[in-house]
């Protein structure tokens, strides 16, 4: 007997599994840094980019009037000067000497720390360079041997405030909405190359006649521009006092731009007068 075969269909092939012994175990996703490290270079970022690129300053008077007020808050570029121990934080020693140093140049506002201690961030204006004499004679600049521009404009109004107030009686005044200001001689001054600014003189005072001085190599001759209430180097650098011919060796950073201003009328608990305490149109005022 033969026995016959009989015909099924095929069976439909098995879904492939996966195996399960070999599939490889799937890479584990780097590690988070932990919080102290993270802080650690949150630290690093933020001391480099206030070391060698801008680091902010507020202004606590008004030797600087009217171009900057108490309460202003502005950012200075750390590298048009290169870079001493003074660029770094607490003025740590780590660079021996000045690098990458460039000449500021007359007009430029800057950060410098002041003499005698050099410990003490102040700001002024830039007014004589290395082999410059410079004299005040009644009140007039002369820079070697040249007066420089001199222009009364409009007077300078600033509105009395937490900050503000007027330097003596004579200079108070009410405006027609009846808010109490201060009115301050304004004049426009024009240097040898060209730049202007505006200045406050109040009047006659000693320090508006002073002997000439030629500013030695590595150095500079800085002033304020409210020229009768700074004390700077028209005035020995003594403690408490003026702060002589400036080393450059000092310098910090040049003034760029006010990134916030305000009166001093704000109160920390009261989060609503954070913005009406600031001064908005002084807010970007560049330099």
């Amino acid at each position: 007997m033969t026995a016959t075969m009989e015909n099924t269909p095929d069976r439909a092939p098995e879904e492939a599994k996966p195996d399960l012994l070999s599939a490889k175990p799937a890479k584990k996703q780097k590690k988070e840094d932990s919080f102290p490290v993270f802080l650690i270079k949150l630290v690093l970022i933020v001391a480099i980019f206030r070391s060698f690129i801008f680091s902010p300053f507020n202004i606590p008077s008004e030797s600087m009037l009217p171009r900057l007020e108490n309460g202003d808050y502005l950012l200075a570029a750390k590298w048009p000067y290169g870079f001493s121990k003074y660029s770094l934080p607490f003025s740590l020693p780590l660079l021996p000497s000045r690098i990458l140093a460039g000449q500021p140049k007359r007009g430029d506002v800057v950060i410098f720390k002041a003499p005698p201690g050099n410990d003490v961030d102040y700001i002024k204006r830039v007014i004589g360079l290395p082999g410059d004499t410079i004299q005040m004679v009644g009140g007039v600049l002369q820079i070697n041997g040249k007066a420089v521009s001199k222009q009364r404009i409009a007077d300078f109004v600033i509105p009395v405030s937490a900050n503000t107030s007027c330097i003596s009686p004579e200079f108070e005044a009410t405006e027609k909405d009846g808010t109490p200001s201060c009115h301050y001689p304004q004049f426009r001054e024009t240097m040898p190359e060209g730049k202007q600014y505006n200045v406050v003189d109040l009047g006659f005072r000693p320090q508006d006649d002073t002997p000439p001085v030629i500013v030695p190599e590595g150095h500079m001759f800085l002033m304020g521009d409210n020229r009768d209430n700074s004390m700077d180097s028209r005035f020995p650098a003594v403690e408490g006092g003026g702060i002589g011919l400036v080393p450059q060796e000092n310098l910090v950073g040049r003034a760029t731009i006010v990134m916030w201003s305000t009166d001093g009328s704000a109160n920390w608990f009261l989060p609503w007068t954070w913005f009406t305490a600031a001064r908005w149109n002084r807010i970007g005022g560049t330099f």
